[in-house]
C-alpha cells in the first residue's frame, strides 16, 4: 500500500545523530530506529527525504522493495546544503539494483576474497559476457541511472582495474567470497552472489 493523493507531501527520515537541515525543519520528521518506522512513513507520505548515508538510503529502498511501495518518491540528503531541492525537485524513475538476498544497492558493491591476502577464485559474468574466469583481486559493481541497470569490473592492483561491463545482472560463482554492499561487509562468505536490475525502478529525486 502506498500513500494516497491525500497523504502527507513529505516526511524526513533521519538516521543516527545527523542534524536535520534548516530547510527541512518544518517537515514532519521520523528518527529511524527500526524498519517499521520506514514502512509507516512510506504509507503516509508521497515523498521520503533520507537524511543519512548511502547505506541508510539503501536501507530505505530495501524496505520499499520488500513492502511493494516503490511508488513513493525518495530524496537523499547526505549533508546540510541543497536541502530545499529535496522538497521541490522532480522525481525520475531509475533502475533499482538489488541482490539475491533482497537488499538494494545504492553506491557500490564488491566481491572480495574470503581470506585476506588471497585472490578471489571463480567465475564472474555480466549478462552473457564473462567478466573473469580464474583468480582476480576482486570485482566492483555499481548501479546505473539508466538501462541496462548496472556495471561491473575486475579490480586490479593500483589503478589497473579492468574495463566496465554493463548489463542487467552480474553473477558470481566461487569457492568463497565476501559480499560488500554500500560499505557493509556480509558476516559470512558465499559461494554464489547475484546483483540485478529489479523489474520496477525507484523514484529518485534529483
Amino acid at each position: 500500500m502506498t500513500a494516497s493523493s491525500g497523504g502527507t507531501a513529505a516526511i524526513v527520515l533521519r538516521f543516527g545523530d545527523r542534524p536535520t537541515p534548516r530547510a527541512l525543519a518544518t517537515v514532519p520528521t521520523v528518527a529511524v530506529s527500526e524498519p517499521g518506522a520506514i514502512d509507516d512513513a512510506a504509507t503516509r507520505a508521497r515523498r521520503l527525504v533520507v537524511v543519512g548515508s548511502e547505506t541508510d538510503l539503501a536501507t530505505v529502498l530495501t524496505r520499499l522493495l520488500k513492502t511493494d511501495q516503490l511508488g513513493v518518491e525518495v530524496a537523499h540528503q547526505p549533508g546540510r546544503f541543497g536541502a530545499g531541492r529535496a522538497l521541490t525537485a522532480a522525481a525520475q524513475r531509475v533502475p533499482l539494483v538489488r541482490d539475491d538476498t533482497g537488499q538494494a544497492l545504492v553506491g557500490r558493491a564488491f566481491w572480495r576474497p574470503a581470506a585476506a591476502g588471497q585472490p578471489l577464485d571463480g567465475e564472474g559474468i555480466v549478462d552473457d559476457t564473462v567478466l573473469f574466469d580464474g583468480a582476480v583481486a576482486g570485482v566492483q559493481i555499481e548501479p546505473l541511472t539508466e538501462l541496462p541497470g548496472l556495471r561491473a569490473r575486475v579490480l586490479g592492483t593500483g589503478w589497473r582495474s579492468g574495463p566496465w561491463v554493463s548489463g542487467r545482472a552480474a553473477q558470481l560463482g566461487t569457492p568463497g567470497a565476501i559480499v560488500v554492499r554500500d560499505g557493509i561487509a556480509a558476516a559470512r562468505p558465499v559461494r554464489r552472489s547475484t546483483f540485478y536490475r529489479h523489474v520496477e525502478g525507484w523514484l529518485r529525486v534529483t
